[in-house]
C-alpha cells in the first residue's frame, strides 16, 4: 500500500497527500523554473542564469532590464502557461473518457480551435486578437458539439473518443479547405500560426492567459475527488454520492476552455496534453487524474522544448510546434506500443 497523509486545517478541512507524488510534483516545478531561467538569458544578448535572476529582482543594468522583462520574460510565463494550461486539459480528458489517448490532439478540440483561428485570418482579415477570439470560438463550438453527439443516457469515454475522431478528421478537411481558398500571404500567415510558435508573445497574450488559469485550474483541483470517482464508473461514482453528469459537464468545459485559451495564445501546440497527463502519471505512480503533477509537467516539457527549439539548431531557430510534434509522435507510438502489450487496445 502506498503511504498517503492526510493533512487537517484548524478550519478542519483535511487534505490527502501523496508523499511521492508531492515530491515529484516539487522537482518539476524547480525543473520548470530553472529551465525558464536558463531560457531567459538565453539569444542574441546572452545572460548567465545569477544575472537573469539579479536582473528580475531590480539588480541589472537599464539593458538587461529591457532584455529580461520586456522582450524574453513574457514570452517564457506564457509558455509555462500554456503548457499547464494543454497538460490540465489533457489530464481531464483522459480521466473524463478513461483512456489515454483521450486528449484534445486526438478528439478534435486543437483543431476546431485552427478552423476558427483560420476562419478569421483567411475569409476576414482578421488581425491577431480576432485570430485569437477565432481560436476561443472555435474550440467552444467544437467542444460542445462533441458533447452533443456523443450524449445517450450519460457521455461514455469510448463513445466520446469515437466521436472526437470523427469530429477531428471533418475538422482537419475544413482546415485544407482554408488554406486551398487564401492568397499566398493569408497562407503563410496561417501555416505559420498552424505550427505553434511562441515568437513574439508579449504581456497581450499573458494576462488573459493567467486570468484563465487563475480560475479554472484551481476549479479543476477542486473537482478532484469527484474525477477519481468517475474514474470507476458512473454506476459507482453515483453510489458515492456523485453528480456525474454536472460534474463531467464542469470538467469538460473547463478541459475546452482551458485548450481553446492555451492554443489562442500560441497556436495548436501539440502532444503536451497527450503526454504530459501520462508522464506525470507514471512518475508519480499514483491513481487518479494527477492534475497537479500534470501541470508543472506540461510547463516543464514546453519550455524545454522551447529551450531546445531556439538553442539546438544553432543560429536557425524552430518554432516549439515542430519540436514537440517530433517528440509528440515518438511517445505517441511508444504509447500506443505499452497499450497494445497490456492488451487495453
Amino acid at each position: 500500500m502506498k503511504a498517503v497523509k492526510a493533512i487537517r486545517t484548524p478550519g478542519g478541512l483535511s487534505v490527502r497527500v501523496d508523499p511521492r507524488a508531492a515530491l515529484v510534483g516539487l522537482l518539476l516545478l524547480a525543473a520548470a523554473l530553472a529551465v525558464a531561467v536558463v531560457l531567459v538569458g538565453s539569444g542574441d544578448f546572452p545572460m548567465t542564469p545569477g544575472e537573469v535572476v539579479a536582473t528580475l529582482l531590480g539588480d541589472g543594468t537599464p539593458a538587461q532590464e529591457f532584455i529580461v522583462r520586456d522582450v524574453r520574460l513574457p514570452r517564457v510565463l506564457v509558455a509555462l502557461l500554456v503548457g499547464a494550461a494543454l497538460a490540465v486539459g489533457g489530464a481531464l480528458f483522459q480521466s473524463i473518457s478513461r483512456n489515454p489517448l483521450g486528449s484534445p490532439d486526438v478528439l478534435g478540440f486543437g483543431q476546431g480551435s485552427t478552423v476558427g483561428a483560420l476562419t478569421v485570418i483567411v475569409l476576414f482579415k482578421g488581425d491577431a486578437f480576432a485570430t485569437a477570439g477565432g481560436a476561443i470560438v472555435g474550440g467552444l463550438v467544437t467542444g460542445a458539439v462533441v458533447y452533443v453527439l456523443a450524449w445517450k443516457r450519460g457521455v461514455h469515454g469510448y463513445r466520446l473518443v469515437l466521436i472526437g475522431i470523427g469530429i477531428a478528421a471533418m475538422l482537419t478537411g475544413a482546415i485544407h479547405y482554408l488554406i486551398t481558398k487564401a492568397n499566398l500571404v493569408d497562407a503563410t500567415r496561417a501555416v505559420v500560426w498552424m505550427t505553434g510558435s511562441l515568437d513574439g508573445r508579449d504581456w497581450s497574450q499573458f494576462w488573459p492567459l493567467l486570468a484563465v488559469c487563475a480560475v479554472l485550474v484551481p476549479l479543476s483541483l477542486a473537482y478532484g475527488r469527484p474525477l477519481r470517482m468517475l474514474e470507476m464508473g458512473d454506476d459507482a461514482a453515483y453510489a458515492l454520492g456523485i453528480r456525474v453528469e454536472r460534474t463531467r459537464a464542469v470538467l469538460m468545459g473547463s478541459a475546452v476552455l482551458l485548450t481553446a485559451v492555451a492554443t489562442a495564445a500560441a497556436g495548436p501546440i501539440v502532444f503536451v496534453a497527450l503526454s504530459a497527463p501520462q508522464l506525470a502519471r507514471r512518475l508519480t505512480r499514483s491513481p487518479g487524474p494527477n492534475l497537479a503533477a500534470s501541470a508543472v509537467m506540461g510547463a516543464a516539457l514546453l519550455v524545454v522544448a522551447d529551450w531546445v527549439a531556439t538553442s539546438a539548431f544553432g543560429d536557425r531557430q524552430l518554432p516549439v510546434g515542430v519540436v514537440t510534434g517530433v517528440l509528440g509522435g515518438v511517445y505517441l507510438l511508444w504509447l500506443l506500443v505499452t497499450e497494445r502489450k497490456a492488451g487495453r487496445i
